[in-house]
């Protein structure tokens, strides 16, 4: 994280937009337990909208469905959410509705179908490991999604989600396949490899390039803030479109515990790349952040 606060994550966005690389901010929190917590959540973001187009950056916003309310009241986080969507189109940027735990899929979905209704500029995050991901894929291309692929992050039982870090990777070759196949075939909109792992995504741009697409024009790298920073910028410098998701806000201390604990794994993530951002300048220069 670059801080606890938007004008934290707003200056990392500007050091960020002059060396090529665009970002998305995300407010951290989810689960809100009441109206008033949710509408503060909806002011936020709709404050940041605000701040990005004065400052004429290149940065979207990312949501949480239960950071607006969905554990409250499902019709409330429906408005909230269509609210910031309609402020985002006015702003010609986009909105990105993030994915939680399996029990929420359903829900989330739902929310995305509403959203796709007041705009086109709506991405949904989908969760490789999940086994209903392939027919969740087939049941949205009548919409023409964008949607952002990711690995998982949250600890779900064997009878939903793949366990095996090879069986995953599996999964997100596949899925990454017939996204770009689809893309190719203009029934996705924009899609995004969430991913950190590198060689995945050269196996994916040799797919890409297999079926005739630039992996330029087909897919977006979307990886987090603080992690392989230096090949982020590489792949920006390349002209590969390239965005960092930049979370940020006083909620990080839970949020970032309960992420290491629903996920063994990501503790190891973590470690390593704490090591590997050893050697890697941040924007200011500080590489010890």
């Amino acid at each position: 994280m670059p801080g606890e606060t938007l004008e934290s994550a707003l200056d990392v966005a500007a050091a960020f937009a002059a060396r090529g690389l665009t970002t998305t901010f995300t407010h951290l929190g989810e689960n809100v337990a009441t109206r008033d917590d949710a509408e503060g959540v909806v002011r936020h973001y709709l404050d940041v909208l605000a701040r990005v187009a004065e400052a004429g950056l290149d940065t979207e916003i990312s949501v949480k469905p239960t950071h607006l309310g969905l554990d409250v009241d499902p019709a409330m986080a429906v408005d909230n959410l269509l609210r910031l969507v309609d402020a985002a189109s006015e702003r010609d940027n986009w909105l990105w509705i993030d994915m939680e735990g399996s029990a929420y899929v359903d829900g989330t979905l739902q929310l995305y179908r509403r959203a796709l209704e007041a705009s086109s500029k709506v991405g949904l995050c989908l969760q490789a490991y999940l086994y209903r991901t392939a027919r969740d894929v087939d049941e949205l291309l009548a919409l023409t999604p964008s949607i952002r692929l990711v690995k998982g992050a949250y600890r779900e039982p064997a009878a939903v989600a793949l366990q095996s870090r090879q069986a995953i990777d599996r999964s997100y070759l596949r899925l990454s396949e017939q996204l770009l196949a689809e893309r190719r075939g203009h029934t996705v909109g924009r899609f995004a490899l969430a991913t950190h792992d590198l060689p995945l995504i050269s196996r994916i741009e040799a797919a890409s390039r297999r079926i005739g697409l630039s992996p330029n024009e087909a897919y977006d790298v979307q990886v987090l803030y603080g992690i392989r920073q230096a090949d982020q910028l590489r792949l920006a410098a390349s002209g590969q479109p390239t965005r960092c998701l930049v979370a940020y806000g006083p909620a990080w201390y839970p949020w970032y515990m309960r992420r290491l604990a629903e996920r063994p794994a990501n503790v190891g993530f973590v470690i390593r790349n704490l090591f590997a951002r050893r050697a890697t300048p941040l924007p200011d220069g500080d590489g010890s952040r």
